[in-house]
């Protein structure tokens, strides 16, 4: 059931899915064989990347998850019939309590979430944790990738002092669970290069992603950045859809190796609005 109301949103694919309920790729790719088979869900290839599934729901499918709505409401209907209006109050709260105990996008006990910017102790050392622990797991990079984001980031970090570098962690209880970088040098022209954009596994599926890119690209706009460039890769289709949200198109593709791996590297560029 929570599979099919997560697919009934759209746009979301079976690594999405596994995000979203927190379960193994193999996990996830039986109950999808077994949703396609009785009927109720779909495959179709995405706009981007023809080897991207989208899940979406059949007749069947939509016709099933309406009778977990209806289901689902009338039981809530009928309890609160029964309360007074002061025991209404009670429930309210413990559920606004029960929800924020139930937040499964962090397991640290503050679950405030802040978007912080500029420097602080530890700050490059998380970073390239985040990065390569990752790209190791979801795409084989090793040392070489690691390397290249420390002494990358450190020689940013001593460059923050210009008014067009900017850097924001975003953080959990004290904990920074992502960042992203505006090197506003690096480029030259006037563009703004978005470096650096990553979420540590608990972050995910939370909106964190999308209050750190906001962030950026509201500096970018205030100083007036002529463009955004960013480069990434192909595959990383959560990403992608992010971005592309955001106004940034796809400008340039090329075979590259520069993190140890041959890749299909991507450059997206973003006007200024």
């Amino acid at each position: 059931m929570h599979a099919l109301i997560e697919i009934e949103q759209g746009e979301i694919t079976a690594r999405d899915l596994g995000a979203r309920l927190r379960l193994e790729k193999s996990s996830v790719s039986r109950m999808l064989r077994k949703l396609v088979a009785s009927g109720e869900l779909q495959e179709s290839p995405g706009k981007g990347d023809g080897r991207v599934k989208m899940l979406s729901l059949t007749a069947a499918g939509k016709q099933r998850v309406a009778a977990i709505h209806d289901f689902a409401r009338a039981q809530v209907i009928g309890a609160l019939e029964r309360l007074t209006p002061g025991q209404g109050q009670v429930v309210l709260e413990g559920m606004q309590l029960y929800t924020q105990a139930l937040d499964i996008t962090s397991g640290i006990p503050d679950r405030s979430l802040d978007i912080v910017q500029g420097y602080r102790p530890g700050i490059i050392a998380r970073i390239t944790d985040m990065h390569a622990l990752y790209y190791s797991r979801e795409s084989g990079f090793g040392q070489r990738f690691e390397s290249v984001v420390a002494s990358g980031l450190a020689e940013f970090c001593n460059r923050l002092e210009n008014p067009g570098n900017a850097i924001w962690t975003a953080r959990l209880g004290g904990q920074i669970v992502g960042s992203v970088v505006i090197d506003g040098q690096d480029m030259g022209e006037n563009v703004a290069h978005l470096r650096w954009f990553i979420l540590s596994d608990e972050a995910r599926g939370g909106g964190v992603g999308k209050k750190l890119l906001d962030a950026a690209l509201s500096f970018v706009d205030e100083r007036d950045f002529t463009e955004t460039h960013l480069w990434t890769f192909s595959g990383l289709h959560a990403a992608r859809n992010l971005y592309e949200t955001r106004n940034f198109v796809l400008a340039e593709e090329r075979p590259g190796e520069q993190w140890g791996k041959e890749v299909l590297e991507q450059r997206f560029v973003r006007p200024r609005p």
